[in-house]
């Protein structure tokens, strides 16, 4: 491929029913491109988590995605709270979810672990009451 392939979408801060459209897209195209299931699947989870993430922390976002000949980055950013410790949020279970969104069944803390843990790389760039910018990478 000689050149980059990029997809930008806006994620609704305000409709859970929306959250996870921009990676369910992606999944698709990415099979349209004949890549491999298990890059499929890391992109998509990662993607899914942190759609979800915008959605019940910050109002919402952006997420754009960059298809490279050796990787697949995807920048998620928001404008929302900011995370005061990155450290203690990317601990299994922590959470800082309202009891109406858990009552929905999200909120359990395993979004920016399972972030992590389905991408080759990841940096958090937070900054309390401004937003929060999360660059992730899937090497091919």
């Amino acid at each position: 491929m000689s050149e980059n392939i990029r997809f930008h979408f806006d994620v609704d801060g305000e409709n859970f029913t929306s959250a996870g459209e921009a990676s369910v897209a992606v999944k698709k195209k990415l099979r349209q491109l004949g890549y491999p299931p298990d890059v499929i699947r890391k992109v998509s989870i990662a993607m899914y988590e942190g759609e979800i993430n915008m959605v019940i922390h910050a109002d919402g976002g952006t997420a754009d995605v960059e298809v490279r000949d050796d990787e697949i980055v995807i920048v998620l950013a928001d404008h929302g709270p900011g995370i005061p410790n990155v450290e203690l949020a990317m601990q299994e279970g922590y959470s800082t979810a309202r009891d109406n969104i858990r009552a929905l069944g999200f909120g359990a803390g395993m979004g920016l672990p399972n972030m992590k843990k389905y991408t080759d790389d990841m940096v958090i760039d937070t900054e309390v009451g401004v937003g929060t910018t999360i660059t992730m990478k899937v090497n091919l």
